[in-house]
């Protein structure tokens, strides 16, 4: 295992504590879905929720920074394929962001949730 999937790891474990502490219910991991990869997937009440997890070192900020415009749109094409395959309505989807930066020694500096993420459209 690579550094760079350690440090994904471990984010993604901070993140899911985030949102179960928040009552969500995380329901998958790392679900794969054509060639995109949704970290989490999660259930806030009727509301079926895609996560992406997002894990810097450095300043506060640089986590969420990291997260572009192409990388929700191809998200919010999975969590459709997803819904499709599930038989879940889009109405109940949303694309949510968790962003942990870390300090030098690796640990949780700041962890931010963004919630129903805006997907851009393609302008």
């Amino acid at each position: 295992m690579t550094a760079r999937r350690d440090l994904g790891d471990f984010g993604e474990r901070v993140a899911a504590h985030r949102l179960e502490s928040m009552g969500m219910n995380v329901i998958e991991r790392n679900v794969r879905i054509g060639r995109i990869e949704i970290d989490l997937v999660a259930r806030d009440g009727d509301e079926v929720v895609f996560v992406e997890v997002r894990t810097r070192r450095g300043p506060a900020g640089l986590a969420a920074e990291s997260v572009s415009s192409a990388k929700l749109r191809r998200m919010w094409e999975s969590a459709m394929g997803y819904c499709q395959q599930h038989g879940i309505g889009l109405e109940s989807a949303r694309i949510d962001v968790v962003a942990v930066d870390l300090d030098n020694r690796g640990a949780a500096r700041s962890v931010e949730h963004f919630r129903g993420v805006e997907v851009p459209g393609d302008d």
